[in-house]
């Protein structure tokens, strides 16, 4: 997967800058830090859902996947991933199915869309190991 990504818009609710460093942090790739580069210091948990939540299917709609100059959710260079808000002693880890990042993973072009009207959780606990 790249290392680089630019968010063609920036992150609802973020005041973050709209260039990111991507790293993998397990062996598997389906973990990664986000952080920002330059003097932002924002820094984010991404994963890839599948594994975590496979009934998960979200809906994209072609405008947003246009805006990242992929040609459909079946585009093989499309990465869908969703934040972490990582545990804490009071509460689980959750992920963010209802905004995903869209990926394109040859143009490290990105995009953070909501999916309105969707029954996607905003805080999804992962399922305990």
């Amino acid at each position: 997967m790249i290392t680089e990504v630019h968010f063609v818009e920036k992150l609802p609710g973020l005041s973050a800058g709209m260039h990111f460093s991507l790293a993998s942090l397990d062996d598997n790739g389906l973990l990664f830090s986000l952080r920002g580069t330059g003097d932002d210091p924002t820094r984010l948990f991404l994963v890839q859902p599948g594994p975590y939540f496979e009934e998960y299917t979200p809906s994209l709609e072609a405008s947003s996947l246009a805006a990242v100059h992929l040609d459909g959710g079946t585009d093989p260079r499309c990465a869908v991933l969703v934040i972490v808000t990582p545990r804490t002693d009071a509460a689980p880890a959750t992920a963010n199915l209802l905004a995903p990042v869209i990926l394109n993973t040859e143009t490290g072009d990105a995009l953070q869309v909501i999916l309105e009207g969707t029954p996607w959780p905003l805080r999804a606990p992962f399922a305990a190991a």
